[in-house]
């Protein structure tokens, strides 16, 4: 069974940090580029950030650039999102997912989801 966990979120003041975790069991890990999305009340989800197999990232947000920083370890199945000078603007549901060949960091193209943990950034 495909699984995406993701953990690490939680309620943080303006300028503080969250890593978040996405655990992944039940694919061959490897295989996949990994992306973590947000979704915000009222709005569409959208892409923070991918990372692909072997190059390392392949996208981030414009909104997050120089503040999250997404790494992987193939060898523990995990995907990790490291954000930094969190603002109030970053509170969200944050999801990760799997794809095998993503031509874009964009959610309608991403086949596997988690379910999602809640980051709430207060001012």
């Amino acid at each position: 069974e495909v699984q995406l966990v993701e953990s690490g979120g939680g309620l943080v003041q303006a300028g503080g940090s969250l890593r978040l975790s996405c655990a992944a069991s039940g694919f061959t890990f490897d295989d996949y580029v990994i992306g973590w999305f947000r979704q915000a009340p009222g709005k569409e989800r959208e892409g923070v950030s991918c990372i692909t197999i072997m190059d390392g990232p392949m996208y981030y947000a414009d909104s997050v650039k120089g503040r999250f920083t997404i790494s992987r370890d193939n060898a523990k199945n995990r995907v990790y999102l490291q954000m930094n000078s969190l603002k109030p603007e970053d509170t969200a549901v944050y999801y990760c997912a799997a794809d095998r060949y993503p031509a874009l960091c964009r959610a309608d193209i991403f086949g596997r989801w988690g379910q999602g943990t809640q980051v709430t950034v207060s001012s």
